[in-house]
């Protein structure tokens, strides 16, 4: 120890007692200090005495719960591998319970969908209609169709589509002939040369054909755009969204955009150009006659006659609102070769190899028409 190295070191007895007595000193003076501490600080000392004492108890605690949950594991681990098989078909019913709980909500979200797609309709929300269309024949025709219950309904959506795009087709016309001249009618009624009783005259401009070119300009070269061309135009049709809320022919570029998506998802593309060709003559024929009876009843309005001396005034003002109308007509077919050139080059779905008419076809026929 300590004290007797010290006294070990020594060189004679009375240094070794003087040195013994020194350390004695120390000693008894280091108890005292020590006592006076443990007074001062008893309770600190008691609670750290009983926390350290608490501490080594959880300590052991802890190691034999571990100890027992190894062994609970490995009890676990050899019965349930006695039991795999047993766990294995029961995960497998889960599996099919869940699926079974997926086909029972999607059976009943297809049953409302005749009643969705009536409104949609109703309110010319095409664009909806055939997502919503599709989707639930794809399911009839796919994950359903052991469904016996499910057959007319079957029957009857199946058909729906098969019809849907005659609708679209018969929309898109509507808007190519009737409402992208029905600025022209307006603009003309309001110079009074035109009946306030016109049928298809409407006061909400749909296509913007201020820019177009005068009269004079009418059969330019520089009219033979190409499709997507036109300024009329700035949305892609794969950006093109139907809002639920809104009318949907309040914008009748959009609204043929939606169109031209909504055939490309019923894969109908082929079929639309067929009809805009095979339809294109007619309908600028149609438009011929209604001008003419438009400038025949605005003339009978003014109280003028069919007289031979009334009738170059009349002429010059037929040939002028088919000027006009023929300009709009062109334009939306512009805007509708765009959309028809974006389900080419960047498909919806997949399509055969589509031969488009051009601006070229619909300007001819214009000519024709006037000849």
């Amino acid at each position: 120890s300590v004290f007797t190295r010290t006294l070990s070191t020594s060189d004679d007895v009375e240094d070794r007692e003087n040195e013994k007595g020194r350390l004695e000193e120390a000693y008894e003076k280091c108890d005292r200090d020590l006592d006076e501490l443990i007074v001062q600080h008893y309770t600190e000392l008691t609670t750290a005495i009983r926390t350290y004492q608490s501490i080594t108890e959880r300590i052991t605690n802890s190691r034999n719960k571990i100890k027992q949950v190894k062994e609970n594991l490995l009890s676990c681990k050899m019965l349930l591998h006695c039991k795999r098989d047993e766990l294995r078909k029961l995960w497998i019913e889960g599996i099919e319970h869940k699926h079974v709980l997926n086909l029972l909500d999607e059976i009943e979200n297809i049953k409302q969908v005749p009643q969705k797609l009536e409104q949609c309709m109703a309110s010319k929300h095409y664009l909806s209609a055939t997502d919503m269309l599709v989707s639930a024949v794809e399911s009839l025709e796919g994950p359903l169709l052991q469904v016996e219950g499910l057959s007319d309904l079957r029957l009857e959506l199946h058909s729906k589509k098969m019809n849907l795009h005659l609708v679209l087709i018969d929309e898109l016309h509507r808007h190519l002939y009737i409402r992208s001249t029905s600025r022209v009618v307006q603009r003309n009624k309001e110079k009074g040369r035109v009946s306030s009783l016109i049928k298809d005259a409407s006061p909400v401009p749909l296509i913007d054909v201020t820019n177009l070119p005068t009269p004079r300009k009418f059969l330019d070269s520089s009219q033979f755009s190409t499709p997507g061309s036109s300024s009329v135009r700035e949305m892609n049709l794969q950006d093109i969204k139907e809002d639920l809320e809104s009318d949907p022919e309040e914008n009748s570029t959009l609204f043929m955009g939606i169109l031209i998506k909504g055939l490309a998802k019923l894969k109908k593309i082929p079929e639309t150009v067929k009809a805009i060709k095979e339809r294109l003559e007619q309908e600028l024929q149609q438009i011929v006659k209604r001008s003419t009876t438009q400038v025949a009843d605005s003339g009978y309005q003014r109280g003028e006659n069919l007289t031979v001396e009334n009738q170059p005034r009349l002429l010059l003002e037929l040939l002028e609102l088919l000027f006009d109308k023929f300009n709009a007509v062109a334009t939306a077919h512009s805007v509708v070769l765009g959309y028809l050139q974006d389900t080419v080059v960047a498909p919806l779905t997949q399509q055969d190899d589509v031969k488009l008419y051009d601006m070229a076809d619909v300007w001819v026929k214009i000519q024709d028409v006037l000849q």
